[in-house]
């Protein structure tokens, strides 16, 4: 669409499907879970426009990316490892970051564990976690919200799949990108993520049928699963990363969210982004943007204020 180019790169073992547009500065776009690169299409042409250069990968077990068989393959440092790689092989020593959804924990992690590479970064929907040494993070979602929240009903390999397959991929998207209502996130082995194979889904006037088609046509051929492994590396990822405890984001950060994203109505998430401890965990923190009227997935659903958004940011610097 509207002059993006493709093709793939060798990273860090795998072959990279990255969309481009665009001559500048480096923007790099990191999506999140079900997405691919196209959620990133308003954006890519938005900034292209004004002078930067948009990269948008499949991430690691998404689209024309490849996917390694192993959930141990999808960990922390595999993603980031990934991000750097690409770096690399595009000659790049600092880039612009632009993160959502799962694409925003990798992001906070390469600033985290590669700092040098991040001029500015702008993430969306899931603020910085800081490690709790105490428990491991499904452990605290499961003792938070029982074992029917999606992401403990996502950790046995197998079983989400084969209940993804009794209904078609086209539905299963458009159940997870138009969902705003809380019990969307508890979802028991009953009823199933899909619920009946003949409910009808509305979508929402930011989502069209091409666009599902398109995301539909990647995933039939894909799958789940390598998605699907991230969340199976959460707790892995605890443990690896125990070294990394207590470390600050150091690196120019803009946050946004939309005041109806599930995340946004995490227990105690709105004390941590708007009184002081999202500035301690992330001191180079200039902006927290709350979008009013906005759900989980902001930057297709108001594409031009958030590429506005981004461009006010990253050219500070």
């Amino acid at each position: 669409m509207e002059g993006i180019t493709h093709r793939t790169v060798a990273v860090n073992g795998i072959n990279m499907h990255i969309a481009e547009k665009g001559e500048g500065p480096m923007v790099l776009f990191v999506h999140g879970f079900p997405e691919l690169w196209y959620s990133w299409r308003h954006q890519m042409v938005a900034l292209a426009g004004r002078g930067y250069r948009a990269v948008a990968p499949d991430l690691r077990g998404y689209g024309d990316t490849d996917a390694p068989p192993s959930a141990t393959d999808y960990t922390i440092f595999h993603l980031v490892g990934d991000l750097v790689a690409l770096l690399d092989a595009l000659a790049l020593d600092q880039v612009f970051v632009v993160g959502h959804d799962w694409g925003a924990v990798v992001a906070w992690w390469l600033c985290m564990l590669r700092p040098d590479r991040v001029r500015a970064l702008v993430n969306m929907s899931v603020a910085f976690s800081p490690r709790n040494p105490a428990r491991r993070p499904v452990d605290s979602l499961r003792a938070l919200f029982g074992d029917d929240h999606y992401i403990c009903r996502f950790q046995e390999p197998g079983a989400v799949e084969a209940e993804f397959a009794r209904i078609s991929t086209a539905l299963l998207l458009k159940k997870f990108l138009a969902y705003r209502k809380p019990e969307a996130l508890l979802v028991s082995k009953e009823k199933g993520f899909g619920g009946s194979p003949d409910t009808e889904i509305t979508l929402p006037s930011w989502l069209t049928e091409e666009d599902v088609n398109y995301y539909t046509s990647k995933f039939e051929k894909s799958g789940f699963t390598g998605g699907l492994n991230y969340y199976r590396c959460l707790n892995l990822n605890w443990e690896l990363t125990a070294p990394w405890t207590g470390v600050q984001i150091k690196v120019p950060v803009k946050f946004i969210v939309g005041d109806l994203d599930l995340t946004y109505h995490t227990p105690g998430i709105q004390d941590y982004l708007h009184k002081g401890g999202f500035k301690r965990d992330v001191p180079f923190l200039h902006d927290v943007v709350v979008m009013q009227g906005v759900g989980h997935f902001l930057n297709q659903e108001k594409p031009h204020e958030i590429s506005d958004h981004i461009y006010e940011f990253i050219q500070k610097f």
